[in-house]
Order: C-alpha cells, then structure tokens, then sequence
C-alpha cells in the first residue's frame, strides 16, 4: 500500500468520451471527487480482465485511490499500472488487499529511447530478457514493440 507517482499527461486516453457536459468556469476551489472519471477507469480496469473483487475507485484531481481484494502481488502491480497509466492521472493511492502477497516488482518509467530489450538489459543484464518485462505487463501491453516515454511498467524479480 502506498502512493504512486505517474507521468500525468502520458497516460493513456480512456477516460470521456463527449458524453458529458463541459464544467461551467468557477472560482478556484478544492478538487472534487470525479464519478464519471472515476467509472471510466474501474471500466477499463475491468475490462482488462485484471482480478480484483469489490474494485472500488476515487478520483479527486488528478489523484485515483484504488481498493478491493486482490490474488497475488502481480495483479496488484497490474491494477496499480492500469490506473496510473492513464491520461490526467498523476497519482494511484493504493488501498488494494492482497490475498497471497509475494515479492514486489519495480516500477520503471519508460524514457525516450527505451525499448524492452534495453530496460531488460539494464534490470537483469540479459537483453534477451525482455519477454519476462512483456508478460509482466499484459494485459496493458499488447505488443512489446508499442510503449511509450512516460508509460510506467512492472519489473517483476527473475523468477516471478
């Protein structure tokens, strides 16, 4: 449990979708919470198949605490990316149970240039490494080819 740090504008584009009015201008106040952005990212989380039960989500500015119970510290980490990996969300504050924890991963910020074959060789020092980096991040990456500066992936220990 903890809070994390995300690239707020590097995330990816899930969340409206035209259906919503345009807030009418105020005066500057506290932020306040976000349902629809808020629906819009338990949706997507949901719809990556990740397993978490009673998946539970608050977004108040740019900051998403995500709760519920789930299996394994893998799915955590997953649940975590998938929420911070998404545009104007620069924080996930971590509220999620884990059923059978296990070793954490790492958290890497992709930087321009990267490739998973670079940042396996850097963590692991085998380049080759890289499908380990790719399954750790599915379903959110479909491609190990298609990431991007600003996205943040797990790490996972060799053997996880």
């Amino acid at each position: 449990m903890g809070l994390f740090d995300f690239v707020k504008n590097a995330g990816r584009k899930i969340l409206g979708g035209g259906s919503r009015p345009a807030p009418a201008p105020t005066a500057p106040t506290a932020p306040q919470p976000d349902p629809h952005k808020a629906a819009d990212i338990a949706k997507f989380v949901t719809g990556l198949g990740l397993e978490v039960t009673d998946l539970g989500i608050k977004v108040i500015g740019d900051v998403a605490t995500v709760s519920g119970k789930v299996p394994s510290q893998a799915a955590r980490e997953k649940v975590i990316l998938a929420v911070g990996n998404t545009e104007d969300i620069a924080q996930v504050d971590d509220r999620l149970e884990v059923e059978a924890p296990e070793p954490e991963a790492v958290f890497y910020t992709v930087k321009r240039g990267d490739t998973l074959s670079k940042i396996a060789k850097e963590h692991y020092g085998n380049a080759m490494k890289y499908p380990v980096i790719f399954e750790a991040n599915k379903p959110m990456l479909t491609d190990p080819d298609k990431i991007y500066p600003g996205q943040v992936l797990r790490i996972p220990p060799l053997g996880s």
